[in-house]
């Protein structure tokens, strides 16, 4: 590339586990596995190509005594054009990726005023799982960059496998935050450019499960394997020091060994794997049994999924008095991983993977790459990896006998281990390489359509504020009228300052509606006038139209396919032509008959349909463009005009506000509004519950926020 410019500055989004370029801690619990170090390889590998300027991995900080203090560090530099960002985002101590969900709109706002102090806003946007595609629909929306997404593991899949295990549909909601998740998941393939996979049986029978399945937007790309660090054993492998380790376990060390790797979980099936070896006399003869499950301390004391299968692996042993024969260290360092393979291969054993399924198979190439055989799960990745590297035997992980057959069939034939050895080594080589995979991932990249615009690069120059550095954004009717003498007083303080406070007004009404009550009520006039649910944007005294603001929500909009399709259904009627404009399709609700707001989006997935569906007080359903709505046209315009989120005093409640209300806004419920849609809200620590309705209620949160003066929450440091 001829410059900095012409390449380009790529966005990682992998918001929990803990991340960091050094020393992984994989297997330290469910969330820190092979996406953390699948996210840091792709960084670096990204940053080391010529058409590449920069890569950031964006994740959540982390402070706290039980981590490292390399969470916390703001920035962590990979490669001389690779770093590790760390956002703030909700408590600081570490939390597990089910209990960040309420955190995930501060998540965004906080990297958005990341990314406004960078030179430059991205060219994309990589999220990984479900919880970085919610940040990342919102933030590619918002900066109008392309979204690509890598799942890693998809809810609805989990879903099946736990019911099928007999838990019960509220206790995995409640658990897992399951309904979250698979709407995220939903949401993110509507809005995704390209989805990136690691294997075919990945599309066809895990997406396939979602409305929004285009396997038309979705590749294969294969995640690599560091060549540099997974090798065949060389003159200094004869007697590594892991060895010693493991020696003290068996009897007979020198035998050739089985290598299972993976985290204590029940999917990795390591149970029927002893159960195979301790029923076989033959293969017990014939090699010894290596289970690296994970670093412990005190069993006692881990969460009870892996302290389970661990003291089942430990009576299986005592079972079959396996004694001398399987070796299960407690520790071992992150860089002594590849000493175990070449442990293993210099010993001519084999590594298994018996998982029940496995999404990919990550650990299959670091083994394949050391020189080691495979048997491996029939269901899923591996079904790819050894049809293209012809390096070893598929089985059904429920059969044991298959199993051992296979192990013995390659540890019997040495003919048989050397091809397979060999066949590994080179595919892997070829075709899973860390620098294979950035160019492949590149090549896709750059037939995705042109002519994105990103908006806050785009738009015009921002609005000079003077003094004005905050604002207060209401909507109408039942936030400001019902209660005149409330109004008065509100109207009042909106006129004694307006020097240093913006005021904004974000309603469902259409302009023309909406002019009609401020004028009747005698409001001032606002600032800012967000109607039609965020579809539309007007300034000042002249009702300038932001035209930008309209031309960047027309995305993937089919007004003519939404009502083609609602019209038809029971309990859904047009409201009237003053309620509909070119961006916003209104019904009546009527819950009795109509299909519920789950079934209607389903509908609309299903036909190819990408929109935001509003359904507020229960009698309301509103079709706006995916990029509308008044959370998202509020944010857009705290970054035309230069006001923190932090500094923006939003009043709401229905479920047309909750974008608005979430994240790094001030928030208030006026009473008349505590309304239920609302309710998921309660402990959130930006939004207050005013006691006082209407316009009295706005006054009571001015207060409260210390609104004019200090304009913070209560208690706070700052703002």
């Amino acid at each position: 590339m001829d410059s900095e410019k012409d390449s380009m500055y790529l966005l990682l989004i992998s918001v929990h586990g803990l991340i960091r370029g050094h020393d992984l801690e994989l297997g330290r619990d469910a969330d820190t596995g092979g996406q953390t170090k699948y996210v840091v390889d792709l960084a670096r590998a990204l940053a080391e190509r010529d058409d590449v300027a920069r890569v950031d991995l964006v994740t959540r900080r982390v402070v706290g005594p039980d981590v490292s203090d390399d969470y916390a560090q703001p920035v962590e530099v990979l490669s001389e054009k690779a770093r590790i960002v760390r956002i703030d985002a909700g408590p600081e101590e570490y939390l597990a990726k089910e209990k960040l969900w309420d955190h995930l709109d501060t998540f965004m706002d906080n990297l958005l005023n990341w990314l406004n102090g960078q030179q430059r806003m991205p060219d994309l946007v990589h999220s990984h799982y479900a919880d970085a595609g919610y940040v990342g629909v919102r933030l590619s929306n918002l900066i109008g960059t392309p979204l690509i997404h890598t799942g890693h593991s998809l809810g609805r899949d989990k879903r099946q496998r736990l019911l099928a295990k007999g838990m019960e549909q509220e206790e995995i909601n409640l658990r897992y935050n399951m309904d979250r998740r698979v709407d995220a998941e939903e949401e993110v393939l509507a809005n995704a450019d390209l989805v990136i996979t690691s294997t075919h049986n990945e599309i066809e029978e895990q997406y396939a499960l979602y409305n929004h399945y285009r396997p038309d937007s979705m590749v294969v790309i294969s995640p690599g394997t560091d060549l540099s660090q997974f090798h065949p054993p060389g003159p200094d492998d004869t007697d590594p020091e892991f060895g010693q380790t493991i020696a003290r376990f068996l009897e007979e060390p020198r035998k050739p060994m089985v290598l299972a790797l993976s985290r204590p979980d029940e999917r990795k099936n390591i149970l029927t794997l002893i159960e195979a070896y301790g029923e076989s006399p033959e293969l017990q003869e014939r090699a010894n049994l290596m289970i690296i499950a994970g670093t412990r301390d005190d069993i006692r004391e881990m969460d009870r999924g892996p302290q389970t299968v661990l003291k089942e692996i430990l009576l299986l042993i005592d079972l079959y008095d396996l004694y001398g024969k399987v070796a299960i260290p407690k520790q071992h360092r992150p860089e002594e991983v590849q000493e175990i393979y070449r442990l293993a291969a210099n010993s001519r054993g084999v590594f298994i993977n018996p998982a029940l399924t496995e999404p990919f198979g990550l650990t299959l190439l670091e083994a394949a790459a050391s020189g080691l055989p495979l048997v491996a799960t029939e269901n899923g990745g591996p079904v790819d990896i050894i049809g293209n590297c012809n390096n070893g035997l598929l089985i059904d992980p429920l059969d044991k006998e298959a199993m051992v057959e296979a192990m013995l069939s390659i540890l019997g034939d040495l003919e048989c281990w050397q091809r397979f050895s060999l066949n590994g080594m080179e595919k892997v080589r070829e075709q899973y390489s860390w620098q294979a995979h950035a160019r492949a991932y590149m090549s896709r990249i750059k037939l995705l359509p042109r002519g994105y615009k990103p908006i806050l690069e785009a738009q015009p120059s921002k609005r000079p504020m003077r003094y004005r550095d905050r604002a207060v954004f209401t909507d109408l009717d039942q936030n400001l009228l019902g209660n005149l003498e409330g109004l008065q007083q509100f109207n009042e303080l909106v006129k004694d300052n307006r020097k240093c406070g913006t005021f904004g007004i974000a309603t469902g009404r259409r302009l023309d509606s909406a002019l009609s009550v401020i004028k009747r009520y005698a409001i001032p006039r606002p600032d800012v006038l967000i109607t039609s649910l965020g579809t539309a944007i007007h300034y000042g005294q002249k009702l300038t139209a932001d035209d930008f603001w309209t031309e960047h929500i027309d995305h993937l909009w089919k007004p003519l396919s939404v009502r083609r399709l609602l019209d038809e259904l029971p309990g859904l009627k047009p409201q009237k032509k003053s309620e509909q404009s070119r961006f916003k399709i209104a019904y009546h609700y009527d819950e009795s008959e109509a299909p519920s707001v789950e079934e209607i989006n389903d509908l609309l997935h299903k036909r190819d349909i990408t929109c935001n569906v509003i359904h507020a007080f229960g009698q309301y359903l509103d079709i706006v463009p995916v990029r509308a709505s008044k959370g998202q046209a509020l944010r857009y315009v705290a970054q035309r005009w230069g006001i923190p989120l932090e500094n923006i005093l939003v009043a709401g409640g229905s479920g047309a506000d909750e974008d608005m209300m979430r994240g790094n806004t001030m928030a208030v419920v006026v009473a008349n509004r505590h309304h239920e849609e609302l309710s998921q809200l309660v402990e959130q620590e930006r939004i207050y519950f005013a006691e006082q309705a209407h316009a009295l209620g706005i006054i009571e949160a001015l207060k409260h926020y210390d609104f004019f003066e200090s304009c913070e929450l209560p208690d706070s440091g700052g703002s």
